[in-house]
């Protein structure tokens, strides 16, 4: 496996390899101080190499593929300063000074992950604005930001999943120094940092890989452009290009974790796979590095060890608990997940994680998934809002607008009190309101036109009524920007308390800490409530987790054979209404046998006493 990229080596040295197959030649074109063009020498498997002396870092190149005169950036080039059709440029990643040097990374279990967009988390949009607001995220109870991908994309406004170069952080966000003083702020602050990434494709703008070899395929098809080549004619090079690249971020930027984007459009039928690169590359570094599916397959395969067959991953996305959860909070959803709409749905989401495990699901016209019954809570990531549920809405709409304030802590409790490790979209925790629009700022003409009316068909094809709005209009960016301030007044505070202390609970409960599924219930009560049940057997600790997610009071009977139990939080107490919402006091002390009546739309639990 060659090194590939600018590889500065100190003392004005520094090497330039790149992947070529099929090319006779390739050249470095230097651009600073003055235009220069030097040969590059063939080596083993395709790759071009030279050493150069007398550069600096900052300095500008090229690469020319083959005998034409046109020079284009490099395909593994650390920064984009120009943007992604400019040079590429020298960086020394050695000059950095880092003082996370005790870090050890938090173990995937204890996470509480908070998804962000570096566009739009703050008014300036770039990577050194977020660290005044760690302190914030880490009084939430927040101990990992997921930061959305930052590889360099066209303009300076998009989601990120347009990336063109995998190694190249964004230069609008603040470029690579940035980007490592924010990691090593959070580290100091004791918050992970996982990094999304996109290897299943990428972005049509500025993409110029084609220009020096088979990086793409059509053997295969992705929704969003050509699939990469992982197992075709001369897919070595293109396997070490992305296998490199997880160790890339660790190495160069401390980044504690991947979260990798739709795997399933990821294809290999490798007798190694992609999979097992990946895991190989990690699994010498000398602290825990995580790997994070978001997966479309419902199947327990892809946290599977290698050995087995399985994927390798330490945990993926579970989608079926947002669809599960969200249709019965706002049933006007129902129309979009056809597919839910049972409380049976959501107690399954709870007690195995796939809700589809071999039935007949409608959306896709056939019997789907298989059961993760036997998978731990802490290999799934949960979440009731995420960048694609919001930004996949006509209008953006997040949860906060779409349902009232009681249906809001229903969610953050579902969530939180879940056997799973829960992660929430920027903004969540206090109740933002501002939608998050699909948005883009791309350079073609032709490019712009074809993502607006493949926006259009995309929600005509999923009953939305209405046009999106233009998703090259900064405005639609502009909108998208979280009111920040709104946190600390009203009900945003409210709310914003109400998961300080579901998080409080979840970190200081033996029972909420525990991912055994044999110690996990969930039952029905009626077709709008349900009881969750966690316990910890080795504190000798069960929690009564009951939801009513019903606008009417339901009774509760305490079981008779159990010990005595305890009211440790209840969202009808005082301190959890909006303002001129009537409290509801529920029994601090049930009587063994006795019935409870619980509120309309609300949550209450019940710790047995010792």
């Amino acid at each position: 496996m060659k090194t590939i990229g600018a590889a500065y080596l100190g003392s004005g040295r520094c090497r330039f390899t790149v992947w070529a197959p099929l090319k006779e030649k390739v050249s470095l074109l230097l651009l600073h101080p003055e235009e220069q063009e030097v040969e590059m020498h063939q080596e083993d498997w395709w790759y071009f190499t030279v050493e150069v002396t007398d550069i600096k870092p900052g300095a500008r190149y090229r690469f020319v593929p083959g005998t034409g005169k046109e020079g284009f950036p490099d395909p593994a080039s650390c920064y984009q300063p120009e943007g992604v059709h400019g040079p590429s440029e020298v960086v020394d990643h050695s000059s950095f000074e880092w003082t996370d040097g005790n870090w050890q990374n938090i173990p995937l279990s204890e996470m509480v992950i908070y998804e962000l967009h570096v566009g739009t988390f703050t008014p300036e949009g770039t990577f050194e604005a977020i660290i005044p607001r760690l302190e914030e995220l880490k009084e939430t109870g927040v101990n990992a930001i997921e930061l959305l991908p930052v590889a360099q994309f066209p303009g300076n406004r998009n989601w990120g999943y347009d990336g063109v170069y995998p190694y190249a952080v964004q230069n609008t966000y603040g470029g690579p120094t940035a980007l490592k003083k924010l990691v090593n702020a959070c580290h100091s602050t004791g918050i992970a940092v996982l990094l999304d990434v996109v290897y299943n494709h990428l972005g049509p703008e500025g993409n110029y890989l084609e220009k020096y070899g088979p990086y793409f395929t059509d053997k295969y098809k992705t929704p969003w452009g050509k699939a990469v080549n992982y197992d075709g004619e001369y897919s070595d090079g293109v396997r070490d290009y992305i296998s490199q690249n997880p160790r890339f971020w660790q190495e160069h930027y401390h980044v504690d974790g991947l979260r990798l984007d739709a795997i399933h459009t990821i294809f290999d039928q490798s007798a190694i796979s992609i999979w097992e690169l990946f895991r190989q590359e990690v699994g010498s570094m000398d602290k825990p590095f995580y790997l994070i599916a978001e997966s479309d397959l419902n199947s327990p395969r892809v946290v599977q060890q290698a050995e087995s067959g399985g994927f390798g991953f330490d945990a993926q996305w579970l989608d079926d608990f947002h669809h599960a959860l969200y249709v019965l909070l706002d049933r006007k959803g129902q129309k979009f997940y056809v597919d839910f709409g049972k409380i049976e749905q959501l107690t399954k989401a709870y007690k195995e994680g796939f809700v589809h495990t071999g039935e007949h699901v409608e959306f896709r016209k056939k019997t789907f998934g298989t059961s993760s019954r036997h998978v731990k809570g802490d290999c799934f990531v949960a979440f009731t809002q995420n960048h694609d549920q919001i930004g996949n809405r006509i209008n953006g709409e997040r949860m906060s607008t779409l349902v009232d304030f009681e249906r809001l802590k229903l969610s953050a409790a579902a969530l939180l009190l879940s056997p799973y490790i829960p992660m929430l979209f920027m903004g969540e925790e206090y109740g933002e309101e501002n939608p998050f629009l699909y948005f883009v700022s791309h350079t073609d003409k032709e490019l712009i036109e074809a993502v607006q009316k493949g926006r259009k068909e995309e929600f005509s094809g999923y009953k939305w009524e209405g046009e999106p709005p233009n998703p090259q209009d900064e405005k639609t960016f502009e909108k998208s920007k979280l009111q920040w301030q709104k946190r600390s007044s009203g009900k945003h505070q409210v709310l914003l308390r109400w998961y300080q202390k579901l998080i409080s609970l979840r970190k200081s409960e033996p029972a909420l800490q525990n991912f055994d599924k044999d110690n996990i219930q969930a039952e029905p009560l009626g077709k709008e409530s349900f009881i969750l049940k966690r316990q910890s057997e080795q504190q000798n600790q069960k929690l009564f987790c009951l939801f009513n997610l019903s606008e009417h009071t339901l009774q509760y009977q305490f079981p008779d054979i159990d010990s005595s139990y305890k009211l440790i939080l209840s969202s009808k107490d005082e301190q959890w209404i909006e303002e001129k919402a009537e409290a509801v006091t529920l029994p601090e002390e049930p009587e063994r046998g006795t019935s409870i009546t619980l509120p309309p739309l609300s949550i209450c639990i019940y710790k047995n006493k010792p």
